[in-house]
């Protein structure tokens, strides 16, 4: 019986995770639930799950947990709540993997301790790999961790790097697929609303996710994390637009075969593989309808409509800070163009200033990486307010 703690149990990822953990509750146990502030959600899911742990990042709401879960009967539930907890508990010695789920750059110090505490991580933290990127995968192999990624398109290179030798793996290629977003056959972007821009073709994702999926802000993301997850260079790198989401990432080898992972469009999948590997287990998902999908086809990507995809490439080459600036920058703006305060179009726009006019040397310590983070996002404020 695997402990298993879910960082982010009241996001899309977290939903998708106690799902399949509850098809095998013969294999793993829900040890410790974490939300961001969302108390009620969170006792609601202790009521149904029933953790030994339950941790509220922020820690001001700590005694209405406390009170949320009284008022179920779950008094028996232990109330962990802010960063440091979160540090605590993701390198606690019970718990066997972690389900590293949190949205931006908080994850970062959670990811960090289960690294250094040689856990087995399921990473679905962008920014974990795109701001510590060298640091963290160092400490990784420093500590003998296991970082499976949970995001669909670096499992399914992982999946399709299965067997490949080291002599493979210095001349191999990797393609990424995207869906295209919203506004793949959009040519005007300016009048793009909220409602539009979250509401993703294929996936369901929480809001800021599906954002940058708009803006192929999420593919560059996520071409940074695949240059670190699998020590590849960005010119090594490819992405191709593909609508109908079966394929979710491809490796080209040396003979120019292509191995690619396919599947329905489900978080389950990728969870599932990455809870139980290297033995597969039944995440719910449905199978693949081939006759029902009819063609598969696939596309360049628009770097001029959607010039974060070519930033995240920018930022890979320039190599110091300017990933972690680049995606503070984005988290920054893609709040204010949730919160109707900025357009559309305005978050590329402060991607390339902060771009421009932060130029940082490599942090070399997670404390450095976070301080240039909060700088990053410091800065972004004061330029967009400006607007």
């Amino acid at each position: 019986m695997k402990n298993v703690a879910i960082f982010g149990a009241t996001g899309s990822i977290g939903a998708s995770s106690l799902d399949v953990l509850a098809r095998h509750a013969d294999r793993f146990q829900v040890f410790a639930l974490t939300a961001n502030s969302r108390v009620e959600a969170l006792a609601d899911l202790c009521a149904k799950h029933h953790p030994k742990i339950a941790l509220i990042a922020d820690s001001t709401k700590k005694d209405a947990l406390a009170a949320a879960l009284a008022s179920r009967n779950l008094s028996d539930i232990e109330v962990w709540a802010g960063e440091a907890d979160l540090a605590k508990l993701a390198a606690l010695p019970e718990v066997d993997i972690d389900i590293l789920a949190i949205v931006g750059a908080a994850g970062l110090t959670p990811t960090f301790a289960a690294a250094q505490a040689g856990k087995r991580l399921l990473l679905a933290n962008k920014e974990s790999v795109v701001c510590g990127g060298h640091l963290l995968m160092q400490t990784i192999a420093d500590s003998g961790a296991e970082l499976l990624p949970v995001d669909s398109e670096h499992n399914a290179i992982f999946q399709s790097l299965a067997g490949a030798s080291k002599a493979d793996r210095q001349s191999l290629r990797l393609i990424l697929t995207a869906s295209g977003g919203p506004f793949r056959h959009r040519l005007d972007l300016s009048q793009v609303t909220v409602e539009e821009a979250v509401a993703h073709p294929n996936w369901s994702m929480g809001q800021k996710i599906s954002v940058d999926s708009a803006t192929l802000m999420n593919k560059g993301l996520e071409v940074i994390e695949a240059r670190w997850l699998f020590d590849v260079t960005p010119d090594r790198i490819d992405v191709v637009v593909h609508p109908q989401s079966l394929i979710h990432s491809m490796v080209q080898y040396a003979d120019s075969s292509v191995i690619a992972q396919l599947g329905s469009a489900d978080m389950r999948t990728p969870i599932a593989y990455s809870l139980a590997w290297p033995e597969r287990i039944d995440g719910g998902a449905k199978r693949v309808d081939f006759p029902a999908i009819g063609q598969v086809t696939f596309e360049e990507p628009d770097f001029n409509r959607f010039p974060q995809l070519g930033y995240a490439y920018e930022a890979l080459r320039a190599g110091g800070g300017a990933s972690i600036v680049l995606n503070a920058a984005n988290e920054i703006a893609v709040n204010a163009f949730l919160n109707r305060r900025l357009k559309f179009l305005d978050i590329a726009r402060a991607c390339r200033v902060m771009l421009d006019t932060m130029v940082q040397s490599a942090p070399m310590t997670l404390e450095a990486i976070l301080e240039l983070d909060r700088a990053a996002r410091i800065k972004t404020q004061e330029v967009i307010t400006q607007w």
